[in-house]
């Protein structure tokens, strides 16, 4: 009679279970440390515009996370010290941050010390198996006030101009003062920093990269589409602005309040959708090059 020896799964030998309890005792104190930064995020979240949808991020970065969830048991625990020099930079940043009132160090410092935990928790493999989804999380964050101010102006300045071009195409007389429109009616149309097309900017970059990773395979098409969503955001808030135009010259009542705000939202469906058209055409256009090719 003979022994036959036991050997575990390899997956087993190889790969150490993840620290589960200490993983949600250290992400709750991560969370109970950072909680007064988190409160004012969330408050921004529901004031500012521009950050409507600071909301979804951390809920779609989760979900992408849950979906790699068996990629990520799969891969070697192995936690990695730096992952602490991060977390603990992170505090030292934030530190920093809180004696100069400066809010985007502070907010940043928190996804550092996401980023760090799971470093130190997983090590490198399980990090690059969460890169995306833990990246993804600087888009609940806005933007620094001093960038924010340097790329507002060129952007109202570009939609006035689009928008004076296209009212003079279709006939309606139009004059430009930088950012101001003035109708030949006397109506005075002022291209602001909320329509300067940061907002749709902020919001169509990170659907497109969430529309990438979810509907597109190839990476050179997943950079083409978040590329893509500069010029498409410029051009569809010229022409929120062009509309406003046109609606002012019928009933100057038909450009403000509801209306006005209307159009923001038809606006920004239309560049999410030119988004899935462009991603279609680019597409086809491959299946005829590789077909092409083939024949």
């Amino acid at each position: 009679m003979s022994s036959v020896a036991h050997h575990p799964p390899q997956a087993e030998r190889l790969h150490p279970p993840i620290p589960w309890t200490g993983l949600v005792w250290f992400s709750g104190l991560l969370i109970l440390c950072y909680a007064p930064v988190l409160w004012r995020l969330v408050q921004q979240w529901e004031t500012d515009e521009d950050m409507g949808h600071g909301f979804f991020v951390p809920v779609i970065a989760a979900y992408i996370a849950w979906k790699k969830r068996e990629h990520v048991l799969r891969q070697p625990v192995r936690p990695a010290w730096i992952g602490l020099v991060v977390v603990v930079y992170a505090a030292a940043q934030l530190t920093v941050a809180t004696l100069g009132a400066e809010l985007f160090l502070a907010r940043t410092a928190f996804v550092l010390a996401v980023i760090g935990a799971v470093l130190f928790a997983g090590g490198w493999a399980v990090a690059r198996s969460l890169a995306f989804p833990l990246l993804l999380l600087f888009f609940m964050i806005p933007i620094p006030a001093i960038l924010y101010n340097q790329i507002t102006f060129p952007l109202q300045l570009l939609a006035s101009r689009l928008a004076e071009g296209a009212l003079m195409v279709m006939g309606i007389p139009v004059f430009r003062e930088g950012n101001i429109l003035e109708l030949a009616d006397g109506q005075r149309l002022q291209v602001v920093e909320a329509c300067s097309g940061i907002r749709s900017l902020l919001s169509l970059s990170f659907l497109a990269l969430v529309y990438g990773y979810f509907f597109e395979a190839k990476r050179w098409v997943k950079i083409v589409l978040f590329a893509a969503t500069v010029p498409i955001a410029i051009i569809a808030n010229a022409g929120r602005v062009t509309l406003t135009g046109i609606l002012s010259a019928i009933d100057p009542q038909l450009a403000q309040g509801f209306f006005h705000s209307a159009s923001g939202w038809v606006i920004f469906m239309v560049a999410l959708l030119a988004l899935v058209f462009l991603h279609q055409a680019i597409t086809r256009f491959h299946r005829y090059v590789e077909a092409g090719r083939d024949a």
